[in-house]
């Protein structure tokens, strides 16, 4: 039950987009086209999915004060918690990396869809939000962390897919011309998160 917990708070109470508005680059460039939206989305969520459960086995064996002890107890007292940002960044930079000439190989058309995007999830802020939420929150083993993970990428997911669907309605909508665009993108994105404010009142 506590997996199912996690799983479901990070997609809908804790979302990345709508709770803590991190990856709005991508998420307002790239959600032009379901077709594109739902490419990066996957992407977004496997890199999560790889990455918070790998920074977090690094973070417990190697950076935690004392995570050294399993090595030597001399180490005991060593604290490389100071290198967390640099080892969280080289492990996302990796799979990114890994991601970007696969997606390349086997679909590219996807891949000059997203264009500048795709290797741009490198440096998108909800991947490292990821795992410093997950180090922030303390998640007491693998098994938490990769539902918070899942579930935090399904969350984006859903979000950059959501507004896509209604930004290809709006093209046949009656907008303001000062608010065609980005403009009225921001708009249905705050009225997004208002809806899912909703979930809040869930007791988990």
């Amino acid at each position: 039950m506590a997996y199912f917990n996690i799983f479901v708070k990070s997609i809908f109470i804790d979302n990345m987009i709508f709770a803590f508005f991190l990856g709005m680059c991508s998420y307002l460039a790239v959600s032009k086209t379901v077709k594109t939206s739902l490419g990066l989305g996957v992407a977004v969520t496997f890199v999560l999915l790889i990455t918070v459960p790998v920074n977090y086995l690094i973070d417990k064996y190697l950076l935690q004060p004392g995570a050294l002890a399993w090595l030597s107890p001399s180490l005991a007292d060593v604290d490389l918690s100071f290198l967390s940002l640099i080892l969280f960044i080289a492990v996302i930079a990796a799979i990114v990396q890994i991601v970007e000439m696969v997606i390349e190989k086997y679909s590219p058309a996807l891949y000059n869809a997203l264009g500048i995007f795709l290797p741009l999830i490198a440096v998108n802020c909800a991947i490292l939000g990821g795992s410093l939420f997950m180090q922030q929150r303390g998640y007491s083993n693998i098994g938490e962390v990769t539902c918070f993970a899942l579930g935090s990428g399904i969350g984006w997911l859903l979000a950059i897919v959501g507004i896509a669907a209604i930004r290809e309605r709006l093209r046949y909508s009656a907008i303001p011309p000062a608010l065609k665009g980005v403009g009225i993108t921001f708009i249905i994105t705050g009225l997004m998160g208002i809806a899912f404010m909703s979930f809040m009142g869930i007791k988990l």
